[in-house]
């Protein structure tokens, strides 16, 4: 795989200005990066391209008009050499998937400490990959292969929210905690209502209760 020297060039993808602006400033403080242009829509990205190439491309998965997986496809098949980076705020596993079949060299949650993002992209820059390990929450008293819970067809992800619950997590908290969107969270939730046939968050509290889950 090529590795980049010298001053990384970099482009930004997004359709947020405030992130781009952020992002920008902080990466042109570093002496080993300059950021040479940014696109807030796959149409301004794909006519940048033409006129210039980065050797490194940070792409927000939610993009209007083209999405990042499209615009991943594009770039990856017209400019094989460009290294591209996946921006998202969703720690989804069949995204990362879906980013490294793509051929993506990394994915990067948009909530990643400064120094984290410097070592992903300089760690892309020499020719590796940067994808982000799957963690989860301690469910030792919540297990999927538990006799009471298997009656349900809980998943994994709704077995972590029910630890979370557990602990008094809001939603907002466990969308931080899992790296997911407060919708996916809120979706998750009603899934486990619904299969454990419940029918507001007091009755789910009790049922966490009874069986001493």
């Amino acid at each position: 795989m090529e590795t980049i020297t010298g001053k990384l060039s970099v482009v930004i993808a997004d359709d947020h200005n405030l992130f781009i602006n952020g992002l920008w400033m902080l990466l042109n403080d570093e002496p080993d990066i300059e950021v040479i242009d940014t696109a807030a829509n796959g149409r301004e990205l794909l006519s940048m391209l033409i006129k210039s190439q980065p050797q490194l491309l940070l792409l927000d998965i939610n993009m209007p008009g083209m999405n990042g997986f499209d615009l991943l496809k594009h770039v990856r098949d017209v400019y094989p050499k460009i290294k591209v980076v996946m921006l998202s705020t969703y720690n989804e596993e069949h995204l990362v998937e879906k980013a490294k079949a793509g051929g993506a060299s990394g994915y990067i949650f948009k909530n990643a400490e400064k120094n984290d993002l410097l070592q992903a992209m300089r760690l892309v820059g020499q020719g590796g990959q940067c994808f982000p390990v799957r963690q989860s929450v301690n469910t030792s008293s919540l297990s999927g292969s538990d006799p009471f819970l298997k009656q349900f067809q809980l998943t994994k992800r709704e077995i972590e929210l029910l630890q979370l619950i557990k602990q008094d997590f809001t939603n907002q908290q466990m969308a931080d905690h899992l790296h997911l969107s407060i919708y996916t969270v809120e979706t998750h939730r009603k899934n486990i209502m619904q299969k454990l046939n419940l029918k507001n968050p007091v009755e789910l509290t009790k049922f966490i209760l009874q069986y001493n889950l």
